[in-house]
C-alpha cells in the first residue's frame, strides 16, 4: 500500500506536511467564506433554501467530474489539452441562479479541488499549482463578466472575454515557467484555452433551462426574455387594452426602482407589472384606461355586475398566464396585486341605489393579500399609478399628497400583513415613488403663445 501511494506521489521519504497544512487553512477559510454567502443568501431569499442546497451540490459535482475527466485527457500526448476543461461554466450558472459573491467563492474552491485532481493525476505533486491559478483566474472571470440583465444570445460575447483571459493566463504561465514556444504545442495551449470559454458559455446556455425548469426558478435571463415588446402576451395586451399597456408600462418604472431601493427584485417587479393586468383583456371595454370614446359601459348595469367584472380580472389574468405557462413568481403577483382592497367607488354607488345597508366585504376582491415585497410594491405602484392618472392637472404637491393617502389607506387596511415588507421599506417604497412622479408630472415653464422672432439686420 505504502509503495502504491509513494508511485502516484503522496508520500516520499522527505513527506512534508506543511504544504497539506497550509492547503487545509486556505480551504476552510474559503469555506467558511461560502458558508456564510449561504446564510446570507437564505436571509435574501428564505424559499430558495432547500433548492440552494441541491442546485449548488449538482453543480458542485458536476464541475468536479469534469475536472477529473480532464486529468485524464491530460495523459494523452496532447499539448496543452488539460486547458480546455469549461470550469467557468460552473462559475456562469451559480452566478445566474444564486449570486455573484457566491460564485467568485465556488471559484476559488473549484479551482483548489481542481489543482489537487490534476496534481496527483500528473504524479508530480500534491496540487498542480500552476492549474490552480488557471482555474483561478477562468472561474473568477466567469463569475464577473456577467451584466446584471442579459439575454442568452449576447452572452457569447462573455465567452470571448472568458477566451481573452485565460489565452493571456495560460501565456503568462507559459512565460514564468520557461517553457520553450513551439508553434504547435504552445499553438494547441493557447487554442485550448480559448476554446474553453466559448465552451463555458455553450454549456451555459444548454444546461440553464433545465435548472430553471428542474427547480422552478426564475432567472434574470428567463425574465429579460419575458420583457420583451415582442412577446405574444404583451402584443395582446397593447392591441386588445393599449390603455392597459401604458399604464403597466408606468407601473414598471415605479416598481422596479422603488425595489432597488428596498433590496428587492426590481427586475422580478417590472417584469410583473407588465403582465398584471393581462386580465383586463377579456372584457377591456369595463376598464377606463381603455374607453378612448368616452363610453362607460358601467353606467348600463348594476354596480353588483360592476363589481364582478372588476374583480375578476386578477383571477382572469391568472388564468391567461396560467396557459402561457408563465413561472409562479409573475401568476402570484398578477392575482394578488389588489389584495382584498375595497371597490369603493361600486360600494358607495351601490349604497346610494339600495335601500337596506350593503355589506362592504361583498366589494372586496377575495385576495389573497400580497405575500412578497415584489407584489406588495407592484400594488401600491399600480394604485398609486392609476389614481395620478385620474387627477386633474396633477402638480407635485397633489401627487405626495395621494401618494402619502394611498400608502396610509393600504396600511391601516392590513394589506402588507401577510408578506415580510417592514415598515421603514414602506416608507422607503413611498419615497420612490413619489420621487418618479415627481419627474413625470413637474412644472413646465408656460410659453406664450405668440412667439415674435426679433428681425436681425445685416450690416
Amino acid at each position: 500500500m505504502i509503495r502504491q501511494l509513494k508511485l502516484v506521489g503522496l508520500i516520499d521519504d522527505h513527506f512534508n506536511i506543511i504544504p497539506f497544512v497550509g492547503l487545509l487553512l486556505f480551504t476552510g477559510f474559503i469555506t467558511f467564506a461560502f458558508w456564510f454567502e449561504y446564510k446570507r443568501f437564505k436571509e435574501k431569499h428564505p424559499t430558495y433554501s432547500i433548492k440552494f442546497i441541491y442546485i449548488y451540490a449538482i453543480i458542485f459535482a458536476g464541475a468536479a467530474a469534469i475536472l477529473k475527466l480532464c486529468s485524464y485527457l491530460r495523459l494523452t500526448e496532447l499539448s496543452g489539452i488539460g486547458f480546455l476543461i469549461p470550469l467557468a461554466m460552473a462559475s456562469l450558472i451559480i452566478r445566474i441562479l444564486l449570486s455573484e459573491r457566491i460564485a467568485i467563492v465556488s471559484g476559488i474552491l473549484l479551482a483548489i479541488v481542481g489543482s489537487v485532481i490534476f496534481g496527483i493525476s500528473t504524479k508530480a505533486a500534491i496540487f498542480d499549482a500552476p492549474m490552480g491559478i488557471y482555474l483561478f483566474f477562468s472561474s473568477l472571470t466567469g463569475a464577473l463578466v456577467l451584466k446584471k440583465r442579459q439575454a442568452r444570445p449576447k452572452m457569447i460575447r462573455n465567452g470571448g472575454l472568458i477566451a481573452l483571459v485565460n489565452v493571456l493566463v495560460v501565456l503568462a504561465l507559459l512565460m514564468f515557467q520557461n517553457t520553450p514556444f513551439t508553434p504547435v504545442g504552445t499553438g494547441l495551449s493557447l487554442g485550448f484555452a480559448a476554446l474553453s470559454g466559448f465552451l463555458s458559455v455553450i454549456l451555459t446556455n444548454g444546461l440553464m433551462p433545465l435548472f430553471e425548469t428542474g427547480f422552478a426558478i426564475l432567472s434574470p435571463i428567463r425574465l429579460i426574455e419575458l420583457s420583451n415588446p415582442n412577446h405574444p402576451l404583451l402584443r395582446k395586451i397593447l392591441i386588445e387594452a393599449p390603455g392597459t399597456y401604458h399604464h403597466s408600462v408606468m407601473v414598471a418604472n415605479l416598481a422596479e426602482r422603488a425595489c432597488e431601493v428596498i433590496g428587492a427584485n426590481g427586475l422580478l417587479a417590472r417584469v410583473a407589472a407588465y403582465y398584471h393586468d393581462v386580465g383586463k383583456t377579456k372584457r377591456p371595454k369595463f376598464f377606463v384606461e381603455n374607453q378612448l370614446n368616452g363610453v362607460n359601459p358601467h353606467d348600463k348595469i348594476s354596480p353588483q355586475l360592476s363589481r364582478t367584472i372588476i374583480v375578476s380580472h386578477p383571477y382572469d389574468g391568472a388564468d391567461i398566464l396560467r396557459h402561457y405557462r408563465m413561472p409562479k413568481e409573475i401568476i402570484d403577483i398578477a392575482e394578488q396585486h389588489h389584495g382584498t382592497t375595497l371597490l369603493k367607488y361600486f360600494y358607495v354607488k351601490a349604497q346610494e341605489l339600495s335601500e337596506t345597508p350593503i355589506d362592504e366585504s361583498e366589494f372586496r376582491y377575495p385576495g389573497p393579500k400580497v405575500q412578497t415585497k415584489e407584489a406588495a410594491v407592484v400594488e401600491l405602484a399600480d394604485s398609486i399609478e392609476a389614481a395620478v392618472r385620474a387627477m386633474k392637472k396633477p402638480n407635485p404637491v397633489k401627487v405626495n399628497n395621494l401618494v402619502k393617502s394611498i400608502f396610509n389607506a393600504r396600511l391601516s387596511d392590513g394589506q402588507f400583513d401577510e408578506c415580510s415588507i417592514t415598515l421603514k421599506e414602506l416608507k422607503s417604497v413611498e419615497k420612490s415613488i413619489d420621487e418618479t412622479l415627481r419627474g413625470v408630472y413637474h412644472s413646465r415653464i408656460e410659453y406664450p403663445k405668440d412667439l415674435k422672432m426679433k428681425k436681425v439686420n445685416p450690416k
